[in-house]
């Protein structure tokens, strides 16, 4: 004899999609779970497919390339071992040629605070006697432009190098790869910040000329540095090293103090002064390191991690491992920024700059949730911050065994942006970074995040995709 149905009195529910359900469930009292769940790759055919054999049959060639990825990322260890210049890191590079941030570009493509950069390295180079005359040298195309990334340098915001410009030569010895990257130009009235003054100018000369010198004689004495040894102790001190590296320029102050108190002479002490105002100095010594790990990271073929993400202010770029093809798209607005007096998203120029290298490497907004300053960028709460590193953590396939942040009990810092997870979850890894004005030639406008634009990085999963297809399982 059957039993007669019994229907529950009381029922938990668990509620996939859509809020909405849920929560006229919970306003009934009845217990509710909701998961935030989506269709994945927004619904795209071609990349749903594509995920499915990346997922699929092609999953256990990628997670063993990515495994590799992350141990060269983590543990490759970047020694700052001296100081050289564009023409001798870069033999062949075509007489008057500019190097500059991002993916490719034509001067008449550049936004304005990167044309007014290239201005300046061409009068600071000698190439002309003046900006007017070095903006019609670059329009004709007689000084010539090349991507810095292209040549294992890395250059900061609204940067141009000519073959004079003085570099730091950053080894990792593991990997036998270098990174290079230039000497900071500090804050105020500068190049990077898209200035062509006569002061900017000058800048760029001082760090030709005396700079780099009693930079190189400090190398002599105190031999190779360990640098993100010191980024590691500076995100415990609340720095992200992308937008604030205060902590970790003080840390290398004192590194090279006594060295440099024994130099004497007055370009040392012009040197000293210049350090002394320059919170920002320990920024382009980060990026070289970071970008002397991407380019061993980036020799393992199969792997679905990103090792390479630059912005030119015009358009966004970033490269696979495995590859030697950019992936191009418009390059973001800056978003939750914190901008100075009479300054709004009306004045801001585009994203701009290569510094995005640290993001790829456990810095800047992957350390974000430990710092106060790139908290203040978006409202000052501190759970913001965090948010934003697990906005990374989301996406990347590790964690950093180098960087820890404290307040989350020493998690490591998220390592190695997946391509794969962000077109499933259609999110977009985030970067600290500053804000220069579209068009005035004034300089910083202010700091802030951007998002990196989705396009770029469905087009490097079709690429991937094709690739392990052609080659086989």
């Amino acid at each position: 004899m059957t039993q007669p149905l019994s229907l529950p009195t009381q029922v938990g529910v668990i509620n996939v999609g859509l809020p909405l359900f849920g929560d006229a469930i919970r306003e009934q009292g009845a217990p509710v779970v909701s998961v935030d769940w989506r269709v994945p790759a927004g619904g795209q055919p071609a990349a749903v497919a594509a995920l499915g054999r990346l997922y699929g049959r092609h999953a256990e060639r990628i997670e063993a390339a990515n495994a590799e990825v992350l141990r060269r990322l983590d543990q490759g260890i970047p020694l700052l071992t001296g100081i050289t210049t564009v023409a001798e890191a870069v033999p062949g590079l075509p007489e008057a040629t500019l190097l500059h941030c991002g993916p490719a570009i034509a001067y008449a493509d550049a936004p304005d605070p990167l044309r007014r950069s290239m201005r300046a390295a061409a009068v600071a180079e000698g190439w002309a006697s003046d900006r007017e005359q070095a903006d019609g040298r670059l329009s004709r195309g007689e000084i010539g432009l090349s991507p810095a990334n292209a040549h294992r340098v890395v250059v900061p915001m609204a940067t141009a190098l000519g073959a004079g410009a003085p570099l730091y030569v950053v080894t990792n010895e593991a990997g036998g790869t270098t990174g290079y990257a230039p000497v900071s130009q500090g804050p105020g009235d500068v190049a990077w910040f898209g200035c062509d003054t006569e002061a900017a100018v000058a800048r760029l000369v001082f760090l030709r000329e005396v700079a780099a010198p009693v930079i190189g004689r400090i190398l002599d004495r105190s031999g190779p540095l360990d640098v993100l040894a010191l980024a590691a102790q500076a995100l415990a001190m609340g720095d992200d090293v992308h937008v604030r590296t205060q902590a970790a320029t003080n840390l290398l102050i004192r590194e090279w103090l006594p060295h440099l108190t024994e130099l004497g002479g007055p370009d040392s002490v012009a040197f000293a002064r210049f350090l002394a105002g320059n919170h920002l100095f320990f920024l382009t010594l980060a990026m070289a390191a970071a970008r002397s790990l991407t380019e061993w990271a980036a020799q393992v073929p199969d792997a679905s991690i990103v090792t390479a993400m630059a912005r030119n202010g015009t358009t966004f770029g970033i490269r696979l491992s495995g590859s030697d093809r950019w992936f191009v798209t418009e390059a973001p607005e800056v978003g939750h920024a914190l901008y100075y007096p009479g300054q709004g998203p009306q004045t801001s120029a585009r994203d701009i700059g290569d510094s995005a290298v640290l993001e790829l490497c456990g810095l800047g907004a992957a350390a974000a949730a430990g710092s106060p300053a790139v908290a203040q960028l978006l409202g000052g709460h501190m759970r913001a911050a965090a948010e934003l590193t697990d906005r990374l953590a989301a996406v990347c396939s590790g964690r950093s065994s180098r960087f820890k942040i404290p307040v989350l009990d020493n998690a490591g810092t998220p390592l190695g942006v997946d391509v794969r997870k962000v077109v499933e979850l259609g999110i977009t890894p985030a970067v600290t970074t500053g804000i220069l004005h579209r068009s005035a030639g004034t300089g910083q406008v202010g700091a802030g995040v951007a998002e990196a634009p989705l396009g770029c990085f469905a087009d490097a999963l079709a690429d991937l995709d094709r690739r392990l297809t052609e080659t086989g399982t």
